[in-house]
């Protein structure tokens, strides 16, 4: 098995120089090969249908690959390279040899992804060059357990060596397991300062492997996705689990040092001093929401349920720009963009989708499933009656006179997901702008779904009481 563990280290400020120093010339040959392949892709390709009759074809050249740019590493360490727009002079022998050849391998795999794609065949957007801010990692593919050279009484400390630089200081607060072997090293330099990746494996532990475990309506619970005040998610088991917001609680503070930051001259010691600090509340804000989601997976993998029901999001869809609206005079008409740009915050803040992802990865762990199931009518959908009532995003709730019960809108929505991932929620067709319900099977679980809004009412009528 395979698995990472991630520590604090500590270098000298001789050592940061150098790590620095490797960053930017890292930086510089991967600019400079996503460039010739940019090149070689602009010079070597003509549009078919407008190709003219008679034209002077240029000197075809190699097509840059791995291995012809990689070749290019021996002359380039023989000398001195200028970079022409700043006049720098980097001398690439300094760097050990197989990080710069590590990222010959970055180049080439961003790239394939760019133009054939990946394996499912989706493809990625176009490259982008690095700057000081997106490359930050060294990755020494060659490490094994011969760089770790000792560690202190108290086993607070390890001293690891990495080639042309010395040892430095780990903080291991969990000790590297037994039988485990290092296979790789990562160097990464965040805000508050460098940090170490061992990519570790230990062939005595297996692999994961979930069973084939069969939905029911026992061991199985819907997860519906919540914006509405301080609740993040509703279960299909008449519980609601609240949200943390950590962009909202740390929005004010972000807001004055970016704004004192952008008012400074770019490249001023000052400027990079707010741009630091910047860095810094950015990176709390993303280790508080991870944080908050491995919590609230673990939470819900404790319940003893095997299979999750998750709403499948389009969130690049969700949080879309409107389009503009102009009158006849050509002049923009509101489009509402102002109050939505408020809900696409909330939708980033919330991240359903790297929660989803962690949930799959704890599930797993603890030997369960997480299913993917399309939402289209389960907000709307009474769960125990085939009728549609809550037409609006507004309505929250619904009074049952008949049998005096409140319904909440976001159980009402897990428990139909679930419904959904069981295959009981009825065939919805839609004829002339008209719902029309083709198949149903509501009736199959309607006293199971009421007896969860019982509970649920009991629930709050209670928590009402106390407050």
């Amino acid at each position: 098995m395979k698995y990472t563990y991630q520590y604090r280290i500590y270098p000298e400020t001789s050592q940061k120089l150098t790590l620095n120093n490797w960053l930017r010339i890292c930086r510089y040959w991967y600019n400079r090969m996503l460039g010739e392949r940019f090149n070689w892709w602009e010079q070597n390709r003509c549009p078919i249908n407008a190709c003219p009759l008679i034209s002077h074809l240029p000197e075809l050249k190699d097509k840059p690959n791995y291995y012809n740019q990689k070749k290019q590493l021996p002359e380039l360490k023989k000398g001195i390279v200028e970079v022409k727009h700043s006049g720098e002079h980097l001398d690439f022998s300094q760097v050990y040899s197989t990080v710069l050849q590590d990222v010959c391998k970055r180049v080439e795999a961003t790239f394939s992804r760019f133009v054939a794609g990946d394996s499912k065949g989706n493809r990625s957007g176009k490259p982008r060059f690095k700057s000081q801010s997106r490359y930050r990692s060294l990755n020494f593919p060659n490490a094994d357990d011969s760089w770790l050279k000792f560690s202190s009484i108290n086993s607070k400390w390890l001293y690891i060596s990495i080639p042309k630089i010395g040892l430095f200081r780990v903080r291991t607060h969990r000790p590297i397991p037994d039988g485990s072997k290092i296979k790789q090293v990562s160097l990464i330099n965040k805000a508050d300062g460098w940090w170490i990746n061992f990519s570790l494996e230990d062939k005595s532990i297996p692999e994961l492997k979930t069973d084939n475990i069969q939905p029911t309506w026992e061991n199985s619970v819907g997860l519906d996705a919540v914006l509405d005040k301080d609740i993040y998610l509703a279960t299909s088991e008449g519980n609601k689990l609240p949200s943390l917001k950590p962009l909202r609680t740390n929005q004010d503070q972000l807001t004055k040092v970016s704004q004192r930051k952008n008012k400074r001259k770019h490249g001023s010691k000052s400027r990079r001093k707010l741009a630091k600090r910047e860095g810094k509340i950015h990176q709390k804000i993303v280790r508080n929401r991870k944080d908050f989601q491995y919590k609230t997976a673990y939470k819900l993998t404790r319940t003893g349920k095997k299979v999750f029901f998750i709403e499948k999001l389009n969130l690049v869809g969700l949080t879309r720009r409107n389009k503009t609206k102009q009158d006849e005079n050509g002049n923009y008409s509101p489009n509402g963009q102002s109050s939505k740009s408020g809900l696409n915050k909330s939708w980033l803040d919330a991240a359903f989708n790297q929660f989803f992802q962690i949930l799959g990865q704890v599930a797993e762990k603890a030997n369960a499933r997480v299913i993917e199931c399309k939402p289209n009518y389960t907000s709307q959908l009474l769960s125990y009656r085939d009728e549609i009532v809550f037409i609006d995003c507004s309505i929250r709730e619904y009074f049952d006179e008949e049998l005096q019960l409140k319904i909440d809108r976001d159980i009402n929505a897990a428990i139909n997901l679930k419904r959904v991932g069981l295959d009981l929620f009825p065939t919805i067709n839609r004829r002339q702008n008209k719902v029309v319900i083709a198949k149903s099977k509501t009736a199959s679980v309607s006293k199971e779904v009421l007896s969860v809004f019982k509970r649920h009412q009991k629930l709050t009528q209670k928590a009402d009481a106390s407050v």
